[in-house]
């Protein structure tokens, strides 16, 4: 063997098994994007399946704006002839829906498509529940109220990687307020009956209301 072929050899060799660290983590980083890349589809139907219509609504055009083909169902029965027609390769599923649990549409739709992603929506105090949703087959789980970004980069995260955290986040009072303007709505906007589901004093509630969103 020549003094060049050995020379050669021998940096192969060292790029093999003496490469740095941080050779080492860009090579395994690429070979993981190349494995991984395959389970986002390429396609983007996406089924959002929500009964808070004017929430539904919202959510639908900012999705679309993000260039995925939207349909929407406002229950479990609806949104199970949907996926039984055509399973999209995205969802978007609350969680509770007046006539059932989302988790039925998401079953349905893996069935049908091992490869589609979905994303469960969970109110207060279901995370637990949410969590045992990703084990049965979502992606994800987001707590209401969520942002078209969150949504977009959870479904379209590939296995194994970090969500970048939201660069401006809603603050904990812009929360707290849309938690409230909700459970308002879904009460028929009756004051009474809101303040008595979300254990609060009526007038501390009207004040709350009366108030502009918090940024």
């Amino acid at each position: 063997m020549t003094n060049s072929a050995m020379t050669n050899s021998a940096m192969t060799s060292s790029a093999l098994t003496g490469a740095p660290d941080s050779a080492k983590d860009s090579a395994k980083a690429s070979v993981m994007t190349a494995a991984t890349a395959s389970t986002v589809p390429s396609e983007r139907s996406l089924l959002i399946v929500e009964d808070d219509k004017s929430f539904l609504q919202r959510l639908a055009r900012a999705m679309e704006t993000r260039g995925f083909i939207v349909s929407t169902a406002e229950s479990v029965a609806d949104g199970l002839l949907q996926v039984e027609k055509a399973a999209p390769a995205f969802a978007v599923v609350d969680m509770r829906l007046g006539d059932g649990n989302g988790l039925d549409v998401i079953s349905a739709m893996k069935k049908r498509r091992p490869e589609a992603r979905a994303i469960i929506l969970t109110g207060y105090g279901n995370i637990a529940t949410a969590v045992n949703a990703v084990k049965l087959g979502a992606v994800d789980y987001l707590a209401k109220p969520v942002d078209a970004d969150d949504v977009a980069a959870a479904l379209l995260a590939l296995d194994n990687r970090k969500i970048e955290p939201p660069q401006n986040p809603m603050s904990a009072d812009r929360v707290r307020w849309e938690h409230i303007q909700r459970i308002y709505e879904l009460c028929g906007r009756n004051v009474s009956e809101t303040a008595r589901r979300l254990n609060m004093h009526r007038r501390t509630l009207q004040r709350i209301l009366a108030k502009r969103a918090p940024k």
